[in-house]
């Protein structure tokens, strides 16, 4: 991992500024074309109907979904067949920063292209908001933003880079957040731009 600069804590979510280096940035897009070609993005639809401006996948024993019939983790890809495995790579991130002892259930991939956004949302599909969300951000940049534990109120903000790595546990494990915009173009770690987001998870 490279040598990254101080922490940094909002509201409780703990922030590693360039914990991956470009090597381990690069390692780990390599693992995630895996992902992709065994698992291909799809664009999810939400419970109200409406297209979500992300593409996503997953790794792990599930797979984050989204429809009409609600948001939830399933066995299996929307197209049928199991989820591959989460890459040895993100597992090693884990451990280092969040458990030795228990490995996520599933790692979410989400791709943001030109003009995709994620609003305000809690992670709260899990059975068990004891364990922390881990965040990896790779290609260009994304403007974090982090509300509060209830709708509503002050929110702060946070250009998050490739690279950089997020813990959100404790009292911030529940709190909300989204990505209002990418700086498409501000990284060539990707070919064609955008950004990866993998957000790890223990689900049962």
């Amino acid at each position: 991992m490279a040598e990254h600069a101080s922490e940094l804590d909002l509201r409780g979510f703990r922030i590693l500024p360039g914990y991956l280096d470009a090597e381990a940035q690069a390692a780990l897009v390599e693992a995630l074309c895996g992902v992709v070609a065994a698992a291909p993005l799809f664009s999810p639809m939400t419970p109200m109907g409406r297209k979500m401006s992300v593409r996503m996948t997953s790794a792990g024993r599930y797979g984050w979904v989204s429809d009409r019939s609600g948001y939830r983790y399933a066995a299996a890809h929307p197209e049928g067949g199991p989820w591959p495995a989460i890459p040895a790579c993100v597992l090693r991130i884990w451990r280092d920063l969040v458990s030795a002892e228990r490995d996520p259930d599933c790692c979410l991939v989400n791709y943001y292209g030109e003009g995709a956004r994620m609003g305000l949302h809690q992670d709260r599909d899990e059975a068990d908001f004891d364990w922390p969300v881990l965040s990896i951000s790779l290609g260009d940049e994304g403007l974090l933003r982090i509300g509060n534990p209830v709708k509503g109120g002050s929110t702060v903000s946070h250009w998050l880079r490739s690279g950089d790595v997020v813990v959100m546990g404790g009292a911030a494990r529940l709190t909300y957040h989204g990505v209002d915009r990418i700086r498409f173009g501000s990284s060539t770690l990707l070919k064609g731009g955008g950004r990866i987001n993998l957000t790890c998870r223990v689900v049962d």
